[in-house]
C-alpha cells in the first residue's frame, strides 16, 4: 500500500510539473521581425539588440525572432507586410511606400538637417503632435531618421547647379523632388540596389547620409562627396508591430516593451551620427574628394529646392490638411533640437 502511494506522488509530481512546464510554454508569444537593413550595418545590430532586449526584460515571455537583409519582406513591402500578417514587426523608410504616410512625409523635406540625433528627436516630436491616421493600421513601437542627406557623385563632381545638367541620380520620396529641382534626373532605386547600379552607371550618383558610405559600402564607388548641408534632408525610419499580434501581449509586458522603445530611440539617433563620422572616414580613406559649397551657391541650392517645400504644403491643404502648420512644427522642432 505504502509502494502504491508513494508511486501515486511521484507520478502527481511528475505530472504537475509537466503542466507547470507546458503552461509556461503556452505563454510565449513568438513574433518575428522584418529589416531591408543588411545584418551588418549598425541599425540592423540595434534591431537585434531589440529583440534580444524584450526577450530578456519580459522573462523569455516575448521572443522576436529577427529577419535583417529583405529575407521576410521587400523595403518597399515593409509595411504592408505588417499591416496583412506576414511579418509581425517592421523596420523601414516611410518615403519607400511615397504618398501612404503624408504627415510624416514633412520630416524629410529639405531643411538643413545637422545629425541623426536631431532629425530622431524631430521625427518623434511630429508623430506625438499629430498622432496621423496614416499610422492607425499599426502599433507604432518607435520612430528615428538618419543624418545630414548629401549629395555624392561618381565620376563627376558637383560644385554648381549647372553641374547637375544631364545627371541621374537615384532619388527616392522628396529626395527625388530635390534633385529634380536641382536639375537632375531621379532614378528610384531601393537602397540595396544602388551599390550595382552606381557600379554599372546606370546612376551617377545619389542624395543620401554618409552613413552609407561604409554601412552599405557606398564608398567604394564613388568619388566625390558634395557638403550639400544647406539643403540636408533625412529619411525617417518607422518601427510597427501587426495590431492583433500587439492585442495578444498582456499590459504589463506592453508596458515593458513600451519602456524598452523610448530607451531606443536616442540610441538609434546616436548610431546615425557615430556612423556617419565612419562613413566619412571611410570615403576618404579610399581617396574620396569632400566638395565645400560656398556660402553664396548653398543660398543658390536653397532658393532652388524651396518649391518643394511650397508643393508639399499645397498638396496637404488640397488633401484636407494644413500644411503650413506643419512644416512650421517640423522646422520650429528642428531649430529647437539642433
Amino acid at each position: 500500500m505504502r509502494k502504491l502511494t508513494g508511486f501515486f506522488w511521484i507520478f502527481t509530481m511528475v505530472f504537475g510539473l509537466l503542466f507547470f512546464c507546458s503552461s509556461l510554454y503556452a505563454k510565449t508569444i513568438k513574433l518575428n521581425y522584418s529589416n531591408f537593413f543588411p545584418p551588418t550595418h549598425v541599425q540592423s545590430k540595434l534591431a537585434q539588440a531589440w529583440c534580444d532586449e524584450v526577450k530578456k526584460r519580459t522573462s523569455g515571455q516575448v521572443v522576436v525572432e529577427y529577419y535583417p537583409g529583405q529575407t521576410l519582406t521587400k523595403g518597399t513591402q515593409n509595411y504592408d507586410g505588417v499591416v496583412s500578417g506576414l511579418s509581425d514587426i517592421g523596420m523601414c523608410l516611410f518615403a519607400y511606400t511615397r504618398g501612404r504616410f503624408p504627415v510624416m512625409e514633412a520630416v524629410d523635406l529639405p531643411l538643413g538637417y545637422d545629425s541623426g540625433i536631431t532629425a530622431t528627436k524631430v521625427v518623434n516630436a511630429v508623430y506625438e503632435e499629430f498622432k496621423p491616421a496614416e499610422l492607425e493600421d499599426t502599433q507604432v513601437m518607435y520612430l528615428h531618421a538618419h543624418g545630414a542627406g548629401v549629395l555624392h557623385t561618381a565620376g563627376k563632381a558637383v560644385r554648381t547647379i549647372e553641374d547637375f545638367k544631364g545627371m541621374k541620380l537615384r532619388g527616392h520620396g522628396t529626395s527625388a523632388q530635390v534633385l529634380s529641382a536641382l536639375g537632375g534626373t531621379p532614378v528610384s532605386l531601393p537602397m540595396p540596389e544602388l551599390y550595382q547600379s552606381l557600379q554599372k552607371g546606370i546612376v551617377q550618383g545619389a542624395l543620401y547620409p554618409i552613413e552609407v558610405n561604409k554601412g552599405w559600402r557606398m564608398g567604394e564607388v564613388v568619388d566625390f562627396l558634395t557638403l550639400s548641408t544647406p539643403i540636408a534632408y533625412t529619411s525617417s525610419f518607422y518601427v510597427v508591430m501587426n495590431k492583433k499580434k500587439w492585442a495578444q501581449i498582456p499590459d504589463d509586458l506592453k508596458s515593458v516593451i513600451m519602456e524598452i522603445n523610448k530607451e531606443w530611440i536616442p540610441k538609434h539617433g546616436l548610431a546615425w551620427d557615430e556612423s556617419d563620422k565612419e562613413g566619412l572616414a571611410f570615403f576618404k580613406e579610399l581617396g574620396g574628394e569632400v566638395i565645400d559649397l560656398s556660402k553664396s551657391e548653398g543660398a543658390r541650392w536653397q532658393a532652388a529646392i524651396a518649391p518643394v517645400v511650397d508643393t508639399y504644403i499645397e498638396k496637404m491643404n488640397k488633401n484636407g490638411f494644413d500644411g503650413k502648420k506643419i512644416v512650421d512644427f517640423v522646422k520650429a522642432r528642428l531649430a529647437e533640437f539642433k
